[in-house]
């Protein structure tokens, strides 16, 4: 499995519609509204690699409303045990 995370700015009369219309995808697992330079992020679970430009270039190109992308991949997954490792050092619990 391979996870892409796609940054999307979007036209700002179009978001909404252009949310709805990302999480009805084929692999786009899940799809939020952001703040900051981003106005979407869309979670894609892929079942290999080859599938990203079908869903990136292909699918996601068809939305009209869509003015720009980035896409970013994933190369590890961290529990969260792990992360409570990693990032609560020094953290005591009460």
């Amino acid at each position: 499995m391979v996870t892409a995370i796609v940054l999307i700015q979007a036209q700002r009369e179009h978001i909404a519609e252009t949310a709805a219309a990302l999480a009805q995808v084929k692999y786009v697992g899940e799809v939020y509204s952001v703040t900051g330079d981003w106005d979407i992020v869309a979670l894609l679970r892929l079942p290999d690699y080859a599938y990203l430009d079908e869903v990136v270039t292909g699918s996601l190109r068809k939305l009209t409303h869509i003015v720009k992308t980035q896409t970013m991949l994933a190369f590890r997954a961290y529990s969260p045990e792990l992360l409570d490792q990693g990032f609560g050092v020094g953290v005591t619990e009460k």
